[in-house]
């Protein structure tokens, strides 16, 4: 019998990705979609047909009960929640509700169904905020600054929590920045790599950004999901630093981005204070040593090849 899994989150970047690889692995699939009238499942529509598509929601237990007990998935991957930092502000209630109380209904709905259940949560290089060392490892201490990552760093202890106190084999993947052709229009790599192809093709003439100095580690989601499964299958539970090491910042981001396309990203970008974040998060930037040593996963894709595969599939996508 195939090996069954959750992943909540699915027809986000990460979820879409994990799915493929696990596909690949010979799992069954299925995926906890919310009820709503404008759901987009575009990123998974090539595998759609491979996929089991339920309806449940991280603010509703008695749903994700009922999901557990009727398809008894083996692993559960939560990777959803109100994911974009700068929403966060707008909607901190909201956030906290998915992002952080979402965690403990799904780890309670686990314990009441089957405490065997190996249980993964996307915790964020976004708990670290205001960086007290540099790089930050599994050891640095947090110290969020927005209502997301606090809400993370909240999913990231209720997991610890009840990883300790019921037994339950839930693991923490603290991931740094992880992007590709498949993130959303809000994120910056991608509205960078998406106006770069809408500049070259003449259909806009600027992109406005915040803080061009703000310094991110920056890797290719499809390289960082396999370290969500290879957490899942370890013997034992713990958490893990998935990052590529390197820190890159905004403008370095924009300057290769424009440069692929042959073009200097000083006649077209635009500091807009509307971008600047309330409480800013100068640098972040990983040691994946532990992920390294122990699970033995590394970032296949740099930066650099990141970024061209982006703006190639985003000129792409407008030739199309």
């Amino acid at each position: 019998m195939a090996q069954r899994a959750l992943i909540t989150g699915i027809t986000g970047q990460d979820g879409s990705y994990l799915a493929e690889l696990l596909l690949d692995q010979g799992y069954e699939v299925i995926g906890l979609m919310r009820r709503s009238s404008t759901v987009n499942i575009e990123r998974i529509s090539a595998i759609q047909d491979r996929l089991t598509l339920v309806s449940g929601d991280l603010m509703d237990e008695v749903s994700l009960i009922n999901v557990l007990a009727e398809y008894r998935p083996r692993e559960v991957y939560n990777l959803a929640a109100q994911s974009f930092v700068q929403a966060s502000w707008r909607q901190p209630v909201l956030t906290g509700e998915a992002t952080a109380l979402g965690v403990t209904r799904l780890l309670d709905a686990i314990r009441t169904v089957d405490p065997e259940i190996r249980f993964y949560q996307a915790s964020s290089s976004e708990m670290f905020g205001r960086v007290r060392t540099v790089p930050q490892n599994e050891e640095t201490a947090f110290y969020p600054r927005s209502p997301y990552g606090v809400a993370k760093v909240y999913g990231h202890w209720i997991t610890v929590n009840y990883r300790e106190s019921y037994g339950l084999h839930a693991s923490s993947g603290i991931l740094f920045n992880h992007e590709s052709p498949r993130r959303g229009l809000e994120f910056v790599t991608r509205k960078v790599t998406h106006a770069v192809a809408r500049i070259k093709a003449g259909l806009a003439h600027e992109v406005r950004l915040g803080n061009l100095d703000a310094k991110r580690d920056w890797g290719y989601a499809a390289d960082y999901v396999r370290a969500m499964w290879l957490m899942a299958n370890r013997d034992t539970p713990e958490d893990y630093v998935v990052a590529s090491g390197e820190t890159h910042s905004v403008r370095e981001l924009c300057e290769v981005a424009f440069a692929t396309v042959g073009l200097r990203y000083e006649d077209y970008v635009v500091v807009d204070p509307a971008f600047l974040r309330p409480a800013e998060v100068d640098e972040l930037v990983g040691d994946a040593t532990k992920a390294r040593r122990e699970l033995g996963w590394k970032c296949e894709t740099n930066f650099y090849d990141l970024i061209d595969m982006m703006v190639a599939a985003d000129t792409h996508a407008l030739a199309s």
